[in-house]
């Protein structure tokens, strides 16, 4: 029988409005399909210890930011982890543990998790047989928000998200039918009219306190984890240009109100088993704070592990570092290579570097300081080719003719339709038998995937524009200075400079742009090594530069190039030849380093031959699913002179910026470089820890059910739930064992340690990250003794 149950107006507080506020804040976003940059999943908790977020997150969320108690004991059991490690960590951090009592307590039961209303409704044992509530309110918020963010992603009018979801949700009745219960749609039209109503309401009903609304409006997002990453995708970039607008709030709204729905439904219709939720609903809120308590007292002992496994990582590094002695260079090299910071350079640099000593290699972030938006001819699209952190302030066009850009256009839409996973199934079902001639040859012959403008389908010279117009030689000799100053390259020039971007090729992969630079925000580097090329060989350009004190012989010559990194080529966009010499180095850095990676594909028992042929076939094998590693493995990020690295083998697990503090006289660089690409390195690291540690909440699933969603927004597992997030599970896991180990990146920096902690007292941000566990930071002195930054200190390792 109903029970009629009367509803007053509850206005949203302030106090409420911002701690919803403060709960859409602590998600990260992400970056759509074609754009794929790595993210700290956990950004918005940077301000809390690591340790802290983590049982906030294990409560709410039931999410694992450790890795599970057989994992560390397996490390101990084969030797990753020694007793040594224990005891130090221990040490370190105060607590009174015996190897013994470590042990032990990876034994401990987990406690208790947050429950919504909907999972204390999915707990009724007499609901079993019958679909989760948790499951389908999922299913239908996540179709609800893929059809959206397709169609009416444009409209920012006020409360447009929550009051498209109210419509589709009033007339969609067979929903109360499929869940049996079909007095639910009376609590349908109940909806209130806005998203502040809605929030309203259900804090009032739900009686949730304001001191713990976060908590609660968090727990809700945490379990659309992925479309709230969206959302704060949007709110990211509307910040960027200019154009803030915050749908997070609606999005809380419309997950709070499915639980206002329930719990109104239970009092109208099943009032005794209203009384069985609500008692248990009430209690918990209570005892929130306790809960917290005791998922940060079960994780203190894993912490220990963690820390013990990063250890035993960065033990190892450190003597390497310690006993490292500069090696001797040449006052002006034969060539110069500067290459991205990422970690599958370092392999490729020390493999070039071993060719001859005349070699000299540097790193640099990816998009070369260029601060561009790459516009395609005859496009009005801006595509940014540079980190996700920032804006693009240039543009970068081609002169070319306007009458290829029809051609362009065609190329460009007929690859997006036939290169993705689901879309090939439509374009086939479409085509007919007039794509199947094709699609034969692609199976038994395939081609070489490509995009059809970074493939260089364009020509003509490079165009340099911001609002002010074209950039003259003056102004582009001051953006270069810019560059080569940070990048340590003022002088002593080889006569040959390579500029190496880098880019990866792989078929049928809606995640290819994950494996492109995440510092060209997920593109090939190729627009940007091309522009700078152009720049610097500029003869006004280089006049300009000498009037400032950097002087370019004119025997130099800087050549555009991409280390393609599912090959290890290294593709060059110049129409003068390198010397023989050189070319021999390259061909035979490519051979070096594809025998280093070869045991992680599998691929060591070939010939140097059939192995190149190997590698050449995986990226264009539609049914591939680990064309490469990526960036699986990284670990540490070292700040220094290369000299002091070149000889030591980092295998392939350490960004490797240049950076000389005493051509540095104000730190300006190094406050750029802690600032940018460290704050990078850290999304990169936490995104790859993240996807093993979580890889629910924070991997994309299984690519071989990845169904995209929206043409680039993301990816469904299968046809439904959640929009899944972070990286495929192939990414970072061999079928046999983890292929990525997750530790936080070990940052090691060789400057004066009173500039390192003024810029920690300067920055916020990177001051959270360091004294917030979030990384470890390390400083590498001249005399090449490593101390560690803790506690406000620095303390030698």
């Amino acid at each position: 029988m109903n029970q009629p149950v009367p509803t007053q107006p509850a206005p949203l507080s302030p106090e409420k409005s911002a701690a919803i506020n403060r709960a859409g804040a602590r998600i990260a976003p992400t970056w759509p399909l074609d754009r794929l940059i790595a993210v700290n999943p956990w950004w918005g908790l940077r301000d809390q210890p690591f340790s802290d977020a983590s049982a906030r997150l294990s409560l709410l969320g039931r999410v694992s930011t450790l890795m599970p108690a057989g994992y560390y004991r397996d490390a101990w059991e084969k030797g990753r982890i020694s007793g040594e490690d224990l005891l130090a960590v221990v040490a370190d951090s105060g607590l009174d543990m015996s190897v013994t009592d470590c042990l032990a307590a990876l034994d401990h039961t987990e406690p208790e998790h947050w429950l919504n209303v909907s999972d204390l409704l999915d707990a009724d044992t007499s609901r079993q047989g019958k679909m989760a509530w948790r499951d389908e309110i999922t299913h239908q918020l996540s179709q609800f928000c893929a059809d959206f963010f397709q169609r009416r992603a444009d409209d920012q009018s006020p409360d447009a998200l929550y009051r498209a979801w109210r419509e589709t949700l009033t007339h969609d009745a067979g929903l109360a039918i499929q869940m049996g219960e079909p007095g639910l749609m009376e609590a349908v039209a109940e909806l209130p009219q806005t998203s502040e109503e809605a929030l309203g309401r259900a804090l009032t009903d739900l009686d949730v306190p304001p001191e713990h609304s976060d908590s609660y409006a968090h727990a809700l997002l945490l379990d659309i984890n992925g479309w709230a990453s969206w959302v704060a995708y949007e709110h990211w970039e509307g910040n960027l240009n200019n154009q803030p607008h915050n749908r997070m709030s609606e999005l809380i709204a419309i997950r709070m109100a499915w639980d206002w729905l329930l719990w109104r439904h239970m009092q109208r219709r099943y009032p005794e088993k209203y009384r069985d939720i609500a008692q248990p609903w009430r209690h918990q809120l209570s005892r929130l704070p306790m809960l917290l308590t005791r998922h940060r007292a079960h994780q203190s002992s894993l912490w220990i592990w963690q820390a013990a496994l990063e250890r035993a990582y960065q033990q190892p590094l450190f003597e390497k570092l310690s006993a490292s002695q500069p090696g001797l260079g040449n006052s002006r090299p034969r060539l110069q290579a500067v290459f991205c910071i990422d970690v599958r350079s370092e392999v490729l640099r020390r493999a070039l570097e071993a060719q001859d000593r005349a070699i000299q290699t540097l790193g640099f972030a990816g998009f070369f300081g260029l601060p561009i938006a790459y516009r395609p001819a005859g496009s009005d699209y801006d595509r940014p080719q540079l980190p996700g952190l920032l804006a693009p302030g240039l543009r970068a066009r081609r002169s070319e003719p306007p009458k290829r850009a029809g051609q362009l256009a065609r190329s460009a839409g007929w690859a997006r339709w036939t290169g993705g996973t689901p879309s090939t199934f439509a374009f086939v079902e479409s085509a007919g038998l007039a794509y199947a001639a094709k699609l034969l040859k692609n199976s038994l012959m395939p081609s070489g995937p490509g995009h059809p403008i970074d493939t260089g389908a364009e020509t003509g010279d490079w165009v340099l524009e911001d609002e002010q117009g074209v950039l003259d030689a003056s102004r582009q000799a001051g953006l270069a200075a810019g560059i080569l100053g940070p990048m340590g390259l003022t002088r002593d020039f080889a006569d040959r400079v390579l500029l190496v971007g880098h880019g990866s090729h792989s078929a049928n992969n809606p995640h290819a742009a994950g494996l492109d630079c995440g510092a060209c925000g997920g593109q090939s580097g190729e627009v940007n090594v091309r522009v700078l090329a152009q720049i610097l060989n500029a003869p006004q350009v280089r006049s300009e530069l000498a009037a400032q004190g950097i002087e370019i012989p004119e025997s130099t010559r800087f050549v555009a190039a991409v280390h393609n990194t599912m090959t290890d080529d290294i593709d060059l966009f110049d129409s003068e030849p390198l010397p023989a010499d050189i070319q021999g180095w390259l061909v035979n850095a490519r051979r070096q380093t594809q025998r280093e990676r070869a045991p992680d594909l599998g691929l060591a028992e070939l010939t140097d031959k059939k192995l190149d042929r190997a590698l050449r076939r995986r990226g264009r094998d539609w049914a591939q699913v680990r064309p490469e590693w990526g960036l699986a493995g990284n670990a540490a990020f070292l700040i220094a002179p290369r000299a002091r690295s070149r000889h030591l083998n980092l295998g392939g697990r350490c960004f490797l910026h240049d950076y000389d503090w005493e051509s540095d006289s104000e730190g300006r660089i190094l406050e750029t470089l802690m600032t940018a690409p460290m704050v990078v390195t850290n999304w990169i690291n936490l995104q790859y820890y993240a996807s093993v540690t979580d890889p629910l909440k924070y991997g994309s699933g299984n690519k071989v059910l990845h169904n995209v969603v929206g043409g680039n927004i993301g990816v469904f597992e299968g046809n439904g739930g959640d929009l899944r997030i972070g990286l495929p599970l192939q990414s970072v896991h061999n079928g046999t064992t983890w292929q990525h180990e997750p530790l936080r990146l070990t940052v090691v920096v060789a400057a004066p340690a009173e500039r390192i902690t003024g810029i920690l007292e300067r920055h916020e941000t990177v001051r959270n990250l360091v004294e917030n566990d979030w990384l470890h930071l390390v400083r590498w002195d001249d005399n090449g003794q490593l101390s560690r930054y803790r506690r406000g200190q620095w303390e030698p390792v």
